[in-house]
């Protein structure tokens, strides 16, 4: 009896410090709600229906034959991918963008900020108890794939990797509404500017590069001796689109970085493939985003001019 009070109180102890009061209060009220559940199995039933129905038009548009090609499954396994991705791209910042000055209008955040709870176990909270409830969806859908291993095609590093990605990708679009939501006292404005960001991320970074490449090639088309490494790639590393791809067909990287000089095609290797700039890249943001979050969520008293 007495070791297993040890026991107990140890577990206690480990508990209370990897689940703090901010972060079971907030698990509490978004998992335990019966729309949670609903919401699970609605997305499920959707993306299953999709992915059957994706299977069906592959063969019928494939002709006749009973056999299943494994291109089709790559295909299969590319939409069930970006699908995720447009599912985390649309309710990331939904769901953190108001975490905290939903609590100001609330009238709350002064009464959080009083607890012996730091900022920055304040931020982090709200940041996971934010994105639990998207993991828990993203998690369930892995029964989904497992209709494209049937018909083969696909390695399970490639779906590891895919899921990866996907977690950083919560944590990247997150950090942002964490922020907007701290620096901006209204719900709706942070909201806003948070799918702004995230808009422009994936098409801003698009047009730019495109914007980019025109004027590349038409300085190389003018210059005695081009570039003989073109720069502009790297541009694309900055869209989750792309990086998304690469995971999904590794020489996508080798063809960004491809030259094209007066009709001739001279190809570099990268360093590394397109999504591991991706990642270092936005990996330095999201944590530059998360600790001017941590810093701008007290207020700081104005010095008195003597």
């Amino acid at each position: 009896m007495r070791n297993e009070g040890i026991a107990g109180k140890e577990l206690g102890n480990w508990r209370s410090r990897l689940i703090n009061p901010v972060l079971n209060k907030e698990f509490r009220l978004r998992m335990r709600t019966a729309r949670s559940m609903w919401t699970i199995f609605a997305y499920l039933f959707a993306i299953g229906l999709m992915a059957l129905c994706s299977i069906y038009l592959t063969q019928e548009l494939g002709g006749s034959s009973t056999s299943f090609n494994p291109e089709r499954s790559r295909i299969l396994f590319y939409f069930l991918s970006f699908a995720q991705l447009g599912l985390i791209t649309f309710m990331a910042p939904g769901l953190t963008a108001g975490v905290i000055s939903g609590e100001r209008e609330k009238q709350t955040l002064n009464l959080l900020l009083t607890t012996q709870q730091s900022s920055t176990t304040i931020i982090l909270s709200k940041l996971v108890s934010s994105l639990g409830f998207m993991v828990l969806i993203v998690v369930s859908t892995i029964p989904v794939y497992s209709m494209v291993f049937l018909y083969g095609g696909i390695s399970p590093s490639q779906l590891f990797l895919v899921f990866i990605y996907y977690f950083f990708m919560m944590i990247m679009l997150g950090s942002l509404g964490i922020l907007f939501s701290t620096l901006f006292k209204r719900t709706m404005i942070s909201v806003i500017v948070t799918y702004g960001v995230t808009l422009f991320i994936y098409v801003g970074t698009l047009l730019i590069f495109y914007v980019a490449l025109s004027v590349t090639n038409n300085t190389a088309n003018n210059a005695v001796n081009p570039a003989a490494y073109n720069w502009i790639g790297h541009i694309l590393a900055w869209n989750p689109g792309v990086a998304l791809y690469s995971i999904l067909d590794p020489n996508v990287s080798e063809q960004i970085y491809e030259i094209h000089n007066r009709g001739q095609q001279a190809s570099q290797k990268p360093a590394f493939q397109l999504w591991h700039e991706f990642m270092i890249i936005y990996g330095l943001i999201s944590a530059g985003v998360l600790w001017l979050s941590i810093a701008k969520l007290r207020p700081r008293l104005k010095r008195r001019n003597k």
